[in-house]
């Protein structure tokens, strides 16, 4: 090997963990393999293409601590380990993947590709502080164990780093392995791991706290193992009367739980009443777990006061990552609460190692795709024989297969469901993005706006201010959100063309002195083949119809029209007045003609408005409509104001004639308490009342009060302002008012 890429301390280091591999691995690494790993390292040691990475630190003894590790906090298995010492040489291009699956196998070249992929990551610079690139992270890794060794190598970097001369580097580290891969190791259920990062963590980002909470347990060491010693002395007793093989413990917690229990309880480290564990230990075949772990449990709290609300029974129903425990907190000596944790070996062995937990579990609800992958691979592999690493082996990491995940050229990363395009990706950046897309460069090389989408894509977006979406947009996109974004871009398009076409035929008819009627417009636009006035007035103000032809149908619309009102060539006073210019319209309105309605007027041509319901003796007023029928509106109808701003010239002062005759429907609602009775008492009033006839009645009950709308048949206003007063006076309603 080169000895010029190594100094001559590392080469010491090196030949230690040489030897220490070779003594957890056995004979599980056979001598042909470690002399062709080490040929491939060398010839890339000697080639020169081996490379530091941002610590300073030479990638192969970096490898050789990650294997070590791997061997001390998980399991020797082969592949894993020939894997993790390849990546170095195949990660700088020095041995191609097709000659490893040669050399090694299908399996370990499939282990290379995943650690290359996923380091591949860190290049795009992302923030692993966004979810996005958890999931991204589980989806390159295609495989468990990939991500186990990530784990088992974030490890060795931390234990590496404790001197480093760079704190910037020191702090980033620490950040990223207490936001991403310790609660990774947790899910997992590689405790031993989790606590050590966790730790680390803390060490390197808060090392003035870590050294605090270091040196009080360390000051009260001897006090806590003899309170330990005089707690435990009558357990075992117990235990032991009872014939169960055991060992007991006690186990002070970690400095990052200390420090998070002093953050959320605002204590010291003497404060903390949990600061320490004991652990029983209980050794027995499988089958006989359940019940020890519960003789113990009984043993326990019949000795000391146990606190019902702290029991934890992860032995019933296991933690989704596999943790099997019984926790129970009981008073002890001295008058503090201690916690005992109560589990078999095998239990231990899991808990303290991790070591395949997530293929031990029992079921329990998933909370999340990660659990749920974990619940779906769960029965295949306690039904197995061979050893967990054998059968993780069959396993891909498709927990996030319906989702891609790609990145912007300065790391920022964006999840989008599987089919996404290019053009997908730009509406999710912003709006004006997307719509001015015109395509894009995928990977430094240029892409349409079909392009589909794959996980670690790096994409930028090509724009133009004279781009605009199309409809044949939305058979590209895949998301809601660029859908949504594209319809509303072409309405906005379609109601900015509609107003162009309805100001373009406004001025057209102004200028030909022809009255703009709205009703006489939509008839002319059903006539001309369109569904709305907003496609009509777009296709308008687009061209796509000239202006003059919609003139010549709207004549001829209103043509029809009369001489199907009137049946002969001779129009009537009211169509007249219809068709006469705004300026004469407007005089004949305040002249001092009246027309006079009610229930013996004949010859004249009006109906009642129903948007206001007027009855005899209301101030009203008549609209003549483009029908040529007069419409009796109330003075205080809610279209009252609208109709005198746009067509003063086509109202005409009315008045009821000098008697009431005809009955006319009055609508009411009643607000009230929501009584028994109070229903009844106010349609009794209404059937009292001789001029007066209920029609309908509805009633909608809500927290406490009902609100009821009440159709009468009434003569006049007297008598609805009558009927009003006595229905004011039932007891409970609060509020009666005419509906207008």
């Amino acid at each position: 090997m080169n000895e010029v890429f190594f100094e001559k301390e590392e080469i010491k280091e090196l030949r230690c963990l040489h030897r220490k591999l070779l003594g957890t691995l056995g004979d599980q690494l056979p001598r042909a393999d470690i002399r062709e790993i080490k040929n491939a390292i060398a010839d890339a040691a000697t080639a020169g293409v081996l490379e530091r990475d941002r610590f300073g630190f030479n990638p192969i003894i970096t490898a050789m601590s990650t294997a070590c590790a791997l061997c001390e906090s998980v399991d020797a298995d082969r592949n894993m380990v020939v894997a993790i010492l390849l990546s170095t040489v195949s990660r700088v291009g020095h041995i191609d993947n097709s000659i490893i699956k040669e050399r090694w196998g299908d399996d370990v070249a499939k282990l290379v590709g995943g650690i290359d992929k996923v380091i591949s990551l860190y290049k795009h610079n992302a923030s692993v502080e966004s979810d996005n690139f958890r999931k991204l992270l589980l989806t390159f890794a295609e495989d468990i164990r990939v991500i186990i060794i990530m784990l088992v190598s974030r490890l060795a970097l931390m234990r590496a780093i404790n001197h480093h001369p760079s704190e910037k580097l020191v702090r980033e580290a620490a950040y990223e392995v207490n936001y991403l891969y310790a609660p990774l190791a947790h899910r997992l259920g590689l405790y031993a791991i989790k606590s050590e990062l966790e730790d680390m963590s803390l060490k390197y980002s808060n090392r003035e706290m870590y050294s605090r909470i270091a040196r009080e347990l360390n000051e009260t060491k001897a006090k806590r193992d003899r309170y330990i010693d005089d707690f435990i002395a009558p357990i075992k007793a117990r235990l032991e009367a009872e014939g169960l093989k055991f060992d007991i413990k006690g186990r002070t917690k970690s400095i990052y739980s200390i420090w998070n229990k002093m953050k959320k309880q605002h204590n010291t480290v003497e404060d903390i009443y949990d600061l320490f564990a004991i652990r029983i230990v209980i050794d027995c075949p499988i089958e006989r777990e359940k019940p020890e772990c519960w003789l113990a449990y009984s043993i326990v709290t019949d000795m000391y006061r146990p606190n019902p609300g702290r029991l934890k029974d992860w032995l019933s129903i296991p933690k989704s990552n596999g943790y099997e425990s019984l926790h129970i907190t009981v008073y002890g000596p001295e008058e503090r609460w201690v916690e005992v944790q109560i589990r078999t070996r095998r239990m231990d062995a899991i808990a303290e190692k991790g070591l395949a937990a997530h293929w031990k579990y029992k079921g329990i609800k998933s909370e999340n795709s990660l659990d749920a992958w974990m619940s779906n691979v769960r029965d295949i592999l306690e039904a197995a024989h061979t050893g967990p690493m054998e059968l993780m082996r069959n396993f891909k990491m498709d927990v996030y297969a319906q989702e891609v995940f790609v990145f912007t050229p300065k790391g920022d990363l964006y999840k989008l469901p599987i089919g996404a395009t290019l053009l997908d990706f730009a509406f999710n950046i912003h709006t004006k993005i997307g719509t001015q897309c015109v395509g894009g460069r995928v990977n430094g090389r240029n892409r349409k706006l079909n392009y589909r989408l794959v996980s670690g894509d790096t994409v930028e977006i090509l724009t133009s201010p004279q781009q605009e979406p199309s409809r044949d947009w939305l058979s590209i996109v895949v998301t809601s959100k660029a859908k949504n974004k594209i319809r509303a871009v072409l309405k906005e398009n379609e109601n900015r063309s509609a107003d162009l076409g309805k100001e373009l035929l406004q001025r057209r008819f102004k200028n030909r002195k022809i009255e703009f009627d709205e009703a006489t417009i939509s008839k002319t636009v059903t006539r001309m083949g369109y569904k709305n006035t907003i496609d009509f007035f777009s296709a308008l103000g687009s061209g796509e119809i000239e202006v003059n032809a919609v003139v010549d149908a709207y004549l001829e619309c209103i043509a029809r029209q009369i001489k199907a009102e009137v049946g002969s060539e001779r129009v009537s006073a009211a169509e007249y007045m219809m068709m006469q210019s705004e300026e004469e319209a407007a005089v004949d309105a305040g002249s001092s003609d009246i027309v006079v309605i009610g229930d013996n007027i004949k010859g004249i041509n009006y109906r009642l408005a129903r948007c206001c319901n007027p009855i005899y003796g209301d101030d009203v007023f008549g609209f003549i409509s483009s029908e040529g029928v007069i419409k009796i509106h109330r003075s205080d109808c809610p279209n009252a104001a609208h109709i005198r701003s746009k067509y003063a010239y086509r109202l005409i002062r009315t008045r009821w004639s000098g008697k009431a005759g005809a009955e006319f429907a009055a609508t009411l609602r009643v607000v009230g308490k929501d009584d028994i009775g109070i229903v009844t008492n106010i349609t009794s009033i209404i059937n009292k009342e001789k001029s007066v006839t209920l029609r309908s009645i509805s009633i909608d009950s809500n927290d406490g009060l009902f609100h009821g709308t009440l159709v009468v048949g009434i003569s006049d206003t007297i008598a609805l302002n009558q009927l009003i007063k006595k229905i004011s006076t039932v007891k409970g309603v609060k509020n009666v008012q005419r509906n207008k």
